[in-house]
């Protein structure tokens, strides 16, 4: 699989923040840890090591084996969930929602950059042992945004009611989403190892995480993938104190909106903004969220507390206490012995927003990577590149400029009139001279014939322009077909594709493949030949 890479700033799909960030610019870096080399795991191994509550650890361990009690679990992911409990283990994490079979084609690219990192330290620091983790957003409340996948330009989708978190969801109506999903696969091997996938994960499971859990496991789980479901009575009771103080303090929203000024001042937009209380209350069909009037209530119910009578909740029901946005990265960095989040450049631009925050109640920040982005092209798209005389680089571009800039190469005759305007602009500036030395009222004159004359040219190369674009179409429209091709809806194609579409055509070779191409700590934009 050879392949090519370019910088995520010339891609023109990634932030201003996330490319400044990846440039190690000086005025980023109050808002990170340490940048994500691989020489700089060794100081953040100790500051994790010194600042991590080991009570933590036995327990994680157990509410580990007992999800894990109904998964075939691969004996590298089991040492891995015992591990845990030895004070030299680590974990790598990132997190993804529940998104029906996976949902965009990244979330391939985010554990295989997590596993990945892992063996890299492995490498460079034989003593310590480090764990893959894939943290389920099981306790999210958004079910539009992961009830379909794209499959062939269209939407698979799973249409039901939904309230409360989405991993307690029960599996109702995904028997008839993989019939309907089945009819479009064909009959191939390939295809029926996906329906079978899907089969298994859905409709022999009860609820979403229980199905998420088993997807992700069956894809990754050879590769030691540890899967946890952070929505567990245990692990909130080890994540008390800091509810408390949520709940007492606020300290969040102060630190968090202090960040969020530097960040605006330095020209860049924030993510996320904090509330007073960034808690939601949670039963099954229920995710409200907490505020403070004249004591403590709930969103849309008629519960409320003084106090005194929440925080005897919090110890009696913790798993009642669903951290938000903004303290859900918290939530994972205190119960985890996490060294680094992998995440896209949206989730890693609001952990910037947290790290004042982090301090200010002395929770170690763990250091921030920025996953592996990939664009995949076939054979076919590859030789298509070739006859129409493109680069990668080309097709990075707008549509529009793409197809302008092509005309422009591909025309017999010249269509740029920028020499043309720089004569007229030397003619007018003698112009100038002469009615600055007669008559100054001239120049108002000068100035308004100028104008037109520019216009003039620019509205003669327009034509032109669309002339030569009539002229041209049949080629201008392979080259738009084959930007569509590789960039579904003018987007990167691993924020719309689903990883089945690949897995039709190379089956069980394409997760090995991507393994031996992404590097996670490279830095750069893979485009990756098939």
């Amino acid at each position: 699989m050879p392949s090519d890479c370019i910088s995520f700033r010339d891609t023109h799909y990634f932030s201003s923040l996330i490319c400044d960030y990846l440039d190690e610019k000086p005025e980023l870096q109050s808002l990170y840890n340490r940048f994500p080399k691989l020489d700089n795991f060794e100081a953040q191994i100790q500051d994790k090591l010194a600042n991590y509550n080991a009570e933590c650890r036995p327990v994680l361990e157990r509410v580990l084996i007992e999800q894990y009690k109904n998964i075939d679990a691969s004996i590298e992911t089991h040492n891995n969930i015992i591990s845990l409990k030895e004070n030299n283990t680590f974990t790598i994490t990132t997190g993804h929602q529940l998104n029906l079979f996976t949902g965009p084609l990244y979330f391939l690219y985010k554990i295989i950059s997590v596993i990945n990192l892992t063996k890299e330290l492995k490498q460079k620091h034989p003593e310590n042992n480090f764990v893959p983790i894939y943290w389920m957003a099981t306790e999210d409340h958004d079910f539009e945004e992961i009830n379909y996948f794209n499959f062939n330009g269209k939407k698979v989708q799973w249409s039901r009611e939904s309230s409360g978190p989405v991993g307690r969801l029960d599996t109702k109506g995904l028997e008839a989403v993989s019939e309907a999903f089945s009819t479009q696969l064909g009959n191939s091997e390939n295809a029926n190892e996906l329906k079978q996938l899907f089969k298994e994960a859905y409709t022999e499971h009860t609820s979403l995480a229980e199905a998420t859990q088993y997807l992700a496991n069956a894809l990754f789980g050879k590769y030691g993938l540890v899967i946890i479901d952070a929505d567990d009575s245990d692990l909130k009771r080890m994540f008390i104190p800091y509810v408390e103080k949520e709940l007492k303090n606020g300290i969040s929203f102060q630190k968090v909106e202090a960040t969020n000024k530097k960040i605006s001042a330095l020209g860049h937009k924030v993510q996320v903004s904090p509330r007073e209380i960034n808690l939601f209350y949670i039963k099954n069909e229920l995710r409200e969220r907490i505020v403070q009037n004249e004591g403590f209530k709930v969103l849309n119910t008629k519960l409320s507390w003084s106090e005194s009578e929440i925080l005897k909740e919090v110890h009696e029901f913790p798993e009642r206490f669903s951290p938000n946005v903004i303290i859900r990265p918290l939530y994972q960095e205190v119960i985890l012995p996490n060294l680094c989040y992998i995440g896209g450049g949206g989730e890693l631009a609001y952990w910037m927003q947290l790290k004042e925050y982090f301090e200010s109640i002395d929770v170690t920040f763990p250091m921030l990577l920025l996953r592996n982005s990939a664009l995949l092209k076939t054979g076919k798209q590859s030789d298509k590149l070739v006859k129409l005389n493109l680069s990668m680089m080309d097709l990075f571009m707008d549509q529009q400029t793409l197809l302008t800039s092509q005309t422009k190469k591909l025309s017999e005759i010249d269509i740029d009139f920028s020499s043309q305007m720089e004569h007229l602009q030397d003619q007018f500036k003698a112009l100038y001279e002469l009615a600055e030395l007669t008559d100054k009222s001239f120049l108002g004159a000068v100035g308004a014939q100028e104008k037109k004359q520019i216009k003039g040219l620019k509205n003669l190369e327009k034509r032109l322009l669309k002339a030569q674009k009539r002229k041209l179409s049949e080629k201008l429209e392979r080259i738009r077909n084959l930007q569509n091709e590789l960039f579904p809806g003018q987007s990167l194609q691993e924020r719309n594709w689903n990883f089945s579409e690949f897995y039709l055509e190379y089956g069980e070779n394409l997760i090995p493949k991507l393994f031996e191409e992404l590097q996670p700590l490279k830095g750069e934009f893979l485009i990756l030949n098939l």
